[in-house]
Formats: structure tokens, sequence, C-alpha cells
């Protein structure tokens, strides 16, 4: 209902939902953190381009209404960021990792980058997307206009998309009656379930799709050499064959130098990554992150 009354109904149903939360906890809010899906400006508080809501949100106010309703400070991020945020204050920053790379796997895939213990944004808060390398050449077109991001390779409907089509061509006996034929219902998680009881053709899938992501966690080693890479969302729920994958692919691909120093780790934090960033932007909207052109 809120979505179909356009950027002001969301953002009046965040303040209720905020309101809500204040009551049950009886306290009274220092400060707001707001992650959004897409590009923001970082200083004003209004979303730039929100490409998988209606009407993208060009020029959205999200933190001045909001701020006029709290009466304190509201502070608005790219929720991939937020999530990295979430992590290096709660998460790998806590175990050593001043400098990392961190991957939301879920709908879509995003992404931040944090160096020397900074969360890195750029002049438009759009460094760290690192859904939209180039994986593959000339392969599928992604919603960003390029063509093989990494997020059109693994990504929830990307999988669910593969499952279906497998199930459909009868190459998935043991998904189809997990799932009781119904493809409506079918999740990467059955397709785990599913490659994990002898379906090779589903194991193949997402072997596939985790050595697409082990390619781009090589370019980002490679071009960073980070203390870590942190796999979060809900996708990293993957486990084993993920990360066991995308370890192996870097240590083929990283020749430059040895990456066994680099740790390759799922989020400690699982989906409430973004939550913590939030709690994190919300007491300290500024110190930790860069947004300058150039240091």
């Amino acid at each position: 209902m809120y979505k179909r009354q356009g950027p002001d109904g969301v953002v009046a149903r965040i303040g209720e939902l905020i309101e809500t939360a204040l009551r049950e906890h009886g306290v009274e809010p220092l400060g707001v953190g707001v992650g959004v899906p897409g590009l923001v400006d970082v200083r004003s508080g209004t979303t730039l381009f929100l490409p998988n809501l209606p009407g993208e949100w060009r020029g959205v106010p999200v933190a001045e209404p909001l701020t006029r309703r709290f009466g304190c400070p509201v502070s608005v991020l790219n929720d991939a960021r937020l999530a990295t945020l979430g992590e290096l204050h709660f998460g790998a920053g806590r175990s050593g990792a001043s400098t990392f790379a961190f991957f939301t796997l879920g709908t879509g895939v995003g992404g931040g980058v944090v160096v020397d213990g900074r969360l890195r944004l750029g002049p438009l808060g759009a460094a760290g997307e690192l859904g939209h390398q180039t994986i593959v050449p000339d392969g599928p077109l992604c919603g960003c206009g390029n063509r093989g991001c990494l997020e059109t390779l693994i990504s929830g409907p990307v999988l669910i998309g593969k499952g279906a089509w497998l199930v459909r061509c009868g190459r998935a006996p043991i998904l189809r009656e997990r799932i009781d034929g119904d493809l409506e219902r079918l999740t990467p998680m059955d397709m785990v379930a599913a490659a994990e009881a002898g379906d090779e053709a589903v194991r193949e899938v997402l072997v596939e799709a985790a050595r697409f992501l082990g390619i781009g966690v090589a370019n980002i080693v490679s071009v960073l050499h980070p203390d870590a890479v942190i796999l979060g969302g809900g996708l990293a729920r993957l486990g084993g064959l993920l990360l066991e994958t995308v370890r192996a692919t870097v240590k083929q691909r990283v020749g430059m130098f040895p990456p066994d120093d680099v740790r390759i780790e799922l989020s400690v934090l699982g989906d409430a990554a973004g939550v913590w960033g939030g709690l994190a932007l919300a007491r300290d909207p500024g110190p930790r992150m860069e947004t300058k052109g150039h240091e």
C-alpha cells in the first residue's frame, strides 16, 4: 500500500515504524540511521537513484521530513554501505580487519569497501558497488545498463530462475519433490538441500555461481589486498559450498602475491549487519566515512 503512495508514503511508513519502536522501548532518539537501496546524497539525505523502486526516487528528500518528525539528526546511506559500516563497527572491524571488502548477497549483489578503518564512499556515495563489476563480457544485461555484472550471475532471482528451469526440464527430481512441484515455493536454500541430497545439476548451478563470485572476490583481492573479504546477506546461508568454492577460486586466480593471508569468511552479523550499521550511523554519522573525491 505504501509503495503505491510513492516516496512520501514510504518515508511516512518509515517514520511510523520508528515511532512504534520508540514507544515500545520508552526512549527518545538522539539520532536515526536509514538505509536505502540505491544512490543517495549523504550530505543532504536526498536519494539520487533507486533503480528497483517505482519512479526511481530521483531527488527525494528522506532525511529532512524525518528530522522534522523526530527533532534529531537523521543520516541516510546506501543499504549495502550501511551493512559495511555495521561490519566495521561490530563485525570484521572488531576482529582485526582495518581494510576489508564486504559483499551483500541477496536479491541483488551490493557491497562496500573499508580502507584503513574508514568506509570509502567516494564523491557520490557509490564507491563499493562490488556487484556491478564486469565478470562475463557481453553477459546478461544488468539493471544498471552494463552486461555481465556479478549481480546478473549470482543473486537470489538468478539462482531461483535456473533452479526452476532444471525442475521444468526434469533435471532436478529431488528439488521437484522437495517443493512438491510448486515453483513458487522454490528458494536458494531448497537448491542447496537438493544438491546435498544428490541433484548434481543443481549442484553445478550453485558451484558455477560461487565461481563467478570467486572471480569478483579475486578481483578485489588483487586490487586492494585487504585483510579480509566478508560475505553477508541471505545467500551467505549457502554456507560451505559457497565459501569453499570462493576460496579455491581466489587461490587459483590471484597470482601476483600469495592470497593466503586474506581472510574470506561469512559475516558474524548475518542479516543484522544493516541494523548494526544503522546504529553506527545514527551514533556517529561522519568520522569513519570518507566521502571526498580524493584522499
